[in-house]
């Protein structure tokens, strides 16, 4: 029995991490860089020395800001930080300082594409808050590196309204693109700009009420975050059709890729065990509705808007505008494009199919490659000129991912083999040929068989090795056969 059919609904709410791209951290001057050596990018803030005192980053609230526009929300004019407090190597002053009660954000919704049908999801809040330092583990001994201690977050916690790993997946991307296209972080899931807490529950369908929760901590992959609230999902399910009585006890866990199950790390803490108490170095942060305005009428476009320009007003289809859309360099890449090409959707189809797909293998993408936007859309205008065929043009891309600073006009006017067949004469040669050759398929043709027509295009173009234009050849086999 598939889960689309069962009796039990899963529960998903997500808790997104995202590191903010500010210069400074949220509450020192000290530098906001991923990469460095370690513990050289901290200062007697971030590593909690006596008598220090945090100042806010007011570029880390105009980020928030942006996003909290983006997503519809409403901006709360007052909004105050909080100490969370609990003792880890990882944080120094052993609190942490967040928002608790009063965040600078709250509700908005986030709209997507999922496996082509369209879902809105409901956000709770988001929060500023500062990240903690990384444990680094050894073969002997481990140690820690404050250089991302007090770097600036936000929080967007979603209401628990998803009800599979693919619009959990979905959701997640969303607010990934939304993040890096008011320019607020890079999102880099590898290096950790953006991490992922899933809560997840199982009920009956019909059920009123949520079952307890369990969370899985810092996923930072979307796929590897399917695979893990599929996995937690089964485990939750068989639990309950084995006893439904029992009460699932709660408890954070962390995803085992090997095993491709969840295990536990430890029980649930709840809000009191933080001892959450107003942050008594912080004033409350008080924003004019004139700032927030500003901020909202000055937004990039953003994924949903241009979804939506791509598919009315391009011609492209859901499925390729979202591939773009999730991808912000390679949309980016494609907008340049844009201004060197008229054929929105051949243009599409070249970089996402053929030369993300050359590139692939290389570990590479069109931008890293180098390969500038206007050459690829300049091999698409030769296409669409006529001066090369699409099965040249296939081996003038190779060419281009050979030797990415060559223009592709000036790699087919220096081969011979790619210029193309336009002479009617020769072209006509060929089809009489073909014709000759295959009586059997001009029977078939006028019996109805329409395969055969295209059986005949086909021994013309491997005739001419994919040279002859194809829009000739079909214009002089249709008047033979007729």
């Amino acid at each position: 029995m598939t889960l689309k059919h069962s009796i039990w609904e899963p529960v998903i709410g997500l808790e997104i991490h995202v590191q903010l791209n500010t210069k400074s951290k949220l509450f020192s001057r000290a530098p906001n860089r991923f990469g460095d050596e370690p513990n050289i990018n901290i200062g007697v803030v971030c590593t909690g020395q006596p008598g220090s005192l945090p100042v806010l980053n007011k570029e880390a609230v105009r980020k928030a800001v942006q996003f909290g526009c983006a997503i519809d929300a409403e901006i709360a004019r007052v909004s105050k930080f909080d100490r969370k407090s609990y003792f880890y190597p990882d944080s120094p002053r052993n609190f942490q300082i967040t928002q608790y009660d009063q965040p600078i954000i709250r509700g908005g919704r986030v709209e997507t594409l999922v496996e082509g049908e369209m879902k809105s999801f409901a956000i709770h809040h988001a929060h500023l808050e500062d990240d903690t330092g990384m444990l680094k583990h050894f073969t002997s001994f481990a140690g820690v590196d404050y250089n991302r201690a007090g770097v600036p977050l936000v929080e967007v916690v979603s209401e628990p309204c998803m009800h599979s790993a693919k619009e959990a997946a979905a959701y997640a991307m969303a607010i990934k693109s939304i993040m890096e296209y008011i320019g607020a972080s890079d999102c880099n899931m590898e290096e950790g700009s953006l991490r992922v807490d899933c809560n997840i529950s199982v009920r009956k369908r019909g059920e009123g009420t949520l079952r307890n929760k369990i969370e899985i901590k810092n996923m930072n992959s979307f796929h590897n975050m399917e695979m893990a609230i599929e996995s937690e999902i089964a485990r939750q399910i068989a639990i309950y059709e084995k006893d439904d009585s029992v009460q699932l006890t709660k408890g954070t866990y962390r995803f085992d890729l090997e095993k491709k199950e969840t295990v536990l790390m430890r029980m649930k803490e709840e809000a009191d065990d933080y001892r959450y108490f107003p942050e008594p170095d912080l004033v409350p942060l008080v924003l004019t509705h004139e700032y927030i305005e500003h901020i909202r009428n000055t937004l990039p476009e953003l994924p949903t808007q241009r979804l939506k320009r791509y598919v009315e007003e391009l011609g492209l289809s859901d499925y390729a505008a979202g591939l773009l859309i999730n991808d912000k360099p390679l949309c980016d890449y494609f907008e340049e494009g844009l201004n060197f090409c008229k054929n929105a959707r051949n243009l599409c189809n070249w970089i996402t199919v053929e030369f993300v797909g050359r590139l692939k293998e290389k570990g590479l993408t069109p931008m890293s490659a180098g390969i500038p936007a206007r050459h690829v859309a300049k091999l698409v205008e030769l296409i669409e000129q006529g001066t090369i065929t699409g099965k040249i043009a296939k081996l003038v891309a190779d060419d281009m991912v050979a030797d990415v600073e060559r223009d592709p006009l000036q790699i087919v006017q220096a081969n011979p083999d790619y210029q193309p067949v336009s002479d009617l004469s020769a072209i006509e040669a060929l089809v009489d040929e073909v014709l000759k050759e295959n009586p059997q398929s001009i029977a078939d043709f006028k019996s109805g068989k329409t395969k055969a027509y295209a059986f005949l295009v086909g021994q013309v173009m491997k005739l001419c090795k994919g040279k002859a234009d194809p829009a000739l050849v079909n214009k002089i086999l249709t008047e033979k056969l007729q």
